[in-house]
């Protein structure tokens, strides 16, 4: 678990939209410490360096879709984080089901999401996940 002393939890948020990544930690900057990338090799390149304990990722993203991400991170960091979470206006219902199965992915949850409802499941994936 990487909660700090102020047991803050990290949030890797991946999105290649800056508006979205602006929202989202401009949401919930109080209660987590918030990780940004714009692209997959960014998400990446940042497990390499921090210990966090979700990754919320878009899945239509160029050069690297959300599921190639957690396929990659699967085969790198198989157990960071310890829960993952896709954020998505589009996604296959097979890619997704592969997720699940293969990739360690705890939720979809279909954009637009609301702040409170995804509050509560952000707590909710990191606990499954350091259970």
């Amino acid at each position: 678990m990487s909660a700090t002393a102020n047991d803050r939890y990290t949030i890797l948020y991946v999105d290649d939209e800056p508006s979205n990544l602006r929202v989202f930690k401009s949401t919930f900057r109080r209660e987590f410490d918030i990780l940004l990338a714009d692209n997959a090799v960014e998400a990446v390149e940042t497990l390499k360096t921090r210990e966090i304990d979700l990754l919320i990722t878009d899945q239509m993203m160029p050069d690297m879709s959300g599921i190639e991400l957690l396929k990659e991170i699967q085969r790198l960091y198989p157990e960071a984080p310890p829960s993952r979470v896709m954020l998505s206006g589009y996604a296959q219902p097979e890619d997704i089901d592969l997720a699940f199965e293969d990739y360690k992915l705890y939720k979809f949850i279909s954009k637009p999401w609301d702040e409170h409802d995804l509050k509560a499941l952000i707590i909710e994936a990191i606990k499954a996940g350091h259970g």
